[in-house]
């Protein structure tokens, strides 16, 4: 873990589709975060040579130089283990390729790919055993509880992994049925935990740094992973880190989310463009939440077209709440 992670208790930043831009995970470092990884890459679309899929592999900054991963998915064990030494002899800065087995999204799982590869348990460990032979670098694996509560198959399936040559491995203490709903099963990462030699980390219901300091305690986890709990909050990384560190934690005060949506938005434009205005509706609607009188702004959010306008709307909506804070 020390050498992977720099730290022994390793807090990383999931991959999120749509979600974990560079950008975003450029400040998500800097605010303490000690390792991400890019949004999911489509083995198959590095195939052939696909652009879209091309610019998910760009790093910040801070991955640049400190190190990064990236996340792969596809279903044919070739395939994989292609993008596998492709990416661990091309890209600079990489310190592992992670094979996704956990994302529940319809468009994935119909492919057999995603969540859906804990169904098919032999496949999964040859696509392992694939990658990690072609592989320069460590290869990782994150998938979930099971299919549903009828197929809780977490347990094997990290023997499998550990089996078939994974470093390490990520586990969503939710079934694909559940999608993100209902709780995280803590009880079945302390089970996996328990029952392999290789490091684990936690992920599923990660929003508090008390969240991830109960994750490491009931599980014995080596490390967590945050996933939603960082949408417009990538001051959640400070958080934890204090609260794993048992020192006194200062929420972010109104200019502070929005001094980091507006930092956010202008490295999102300068690498994306006009576009990156569109991708950040989201993004400022999350920085928002919770703040005063944020509902009827980010209606309002939803119509920006330029960088300036956003900026604008923002330090006028800050000037409004001086003194509404209720921290």
């Amino acid at each position: 873990m020390q050498k992977l992670f720099g730290t022994d208790t390793p807090v990383l930043l999931a991959p999120m589709a749509g979600v974990t831009d560079a950008a975003f995970r450029g400040i998500c470092r800097e605010m303490g975060a000690d390792f991400s990884y890019t949004e999911m890459v489509s083995a198959k679309g590095l195939h052939y040579n696909n652009k879209n899929t091309a610019t998910l592999l760009d790093a910040s900054p801070p991955e640049q130089s400190g190190g990064y991963g990236v996340q792969l998915f596809g279903a044919e064990p070739d395939m994989v283990a292609r993008a596998a030494k492709m990416l661990s002899e091309t890209q600079s800065g990489l310190k592992l390729i992670d094979i996704n087995m956990g994302c529940p999204a319809h468009k994935i799982v119909s492919n057999g790919e995603g969540s859906a590869l804990m169904k098919n348990e032999p496949l999964a460990a040859r696509i392992i055993e694939a990658a990690v032979k072609a592989s320069a670098l460590p290869v990782t694996v994150k998938f979930r509880k099971g299919w549903d509560e009828e197929h809780v198959n977490a347990l094997s399936f990290a023997r499998m992994a550990e089996e078939s040559g994974a470093a390490m491995i990520t586990i969503h203490g939710r079934t694909r049925e559940q999608m993100y709903s209902g709780t995280a099963d803590r009880d079945i990462i302390a089970k996996i935990k328990a029952a392999v030699k290789i490091p684990v980390i936690g992920n599923g219901d990660i929003f508090t740094g008390q969240n991830a300091l109960d994750m490491i305690k009931q599980t014995g986890c080596d490390g967590v992973m945050v996933a939603r709990g960082a949408e417009g909050n990538p001051f959640i990384f400070r958080e934890i880190k204090a609260t794993l560190a048992n020192i006194h934690y200062d929420a972010p005060s109104y200019a502070m989310r929005i001094a980091a949506a507006i930092d956010h938005a202008e490295r999102l434009t300068k690498s994306c463009g006009d576009r990156a205005i569109v991708e950040m509706r989201k993004h400022v609607s999350w920085y928002l939440s919770g703040m005063h009188g944020s509902a009827a702004l980010r209606g309002r959010v939803n119509s920006i077209t330029s960088l300036d306008e956003l900026k604008e709307l923002l330090n006028e909506y800050l000037d409004t709440v001086k003194g509404k804070e209720l921290h």
